[in-house]
């Protein structure tokens, strides 16, 4: 099956763990380089104290930025997501919203770092804010990048 951006955000607003978290992926840029979601407060996600359940907060952001670099690198390389840490800023309450993005400077080095067989560990940050503009949590994303095939060397 060949994803288009809007494909892949239908598909994501139907994954049962983001219909139970009330996770919503709001937009997906056409040239792979963004995604935008959002997080409404109910009653099934939030936590003992009545705010956001931080399980949830990781959620929202989980997937997204190797599903990005999936799409932008091609099948020529193997993504993974390897490790992700989360710091909480402030109780999130309210709809809270979070941007994920890979710049052509990231994009550039990490085909630059593979070009001879080896494999990068890209850290990405990624905040998640409140309505009020607010840092609710910041997320730092490790991923695993290698290609799959080396290129040859230059003659």
């Amino acid at each position: 099956m060949r994803w288009t951006p809007r494909l892949l955000r239908m598909a994501l607003r139907l994954y049962p763990p983001y219909l139970g978290a009330g996770v919503r992926v709001e937009y997906v840029a056409p040239d792979w380089r963004e995604i935008r979601v959002s997080m409404g407060l109910h009653w099934y996600n939030r936590n003992a104290v009545g705010t956001h359940f931080g399980g949830s907060l990781y959620a929202m952001v989980d997937p997204h930025l190797m599903l990005l670099l999936m799409q932008l690198l091609g099948s020529g390389y193997a993504v993974w997501d390897k490790a992700a840490r989360i710091e909480f800023k402030k109780p999130g309450r309210g709809t809270v919203r979070a941007r994920l993005a890979i710049s052509e400077d990231a994009l550039d080095a990490i085909r630059r770092d593979t070009a001879t067989g080896g494999k990068v560990l890209p850290e990405f940050v990624v905040e998640i804010f409140d309505e009020g503009g607010g840092v609710v949590a910041t997320v730092r994303k490790t991923l695993y990048v290698r290609r799959k095939t080396a290129a040859a060397p230059a003659r």
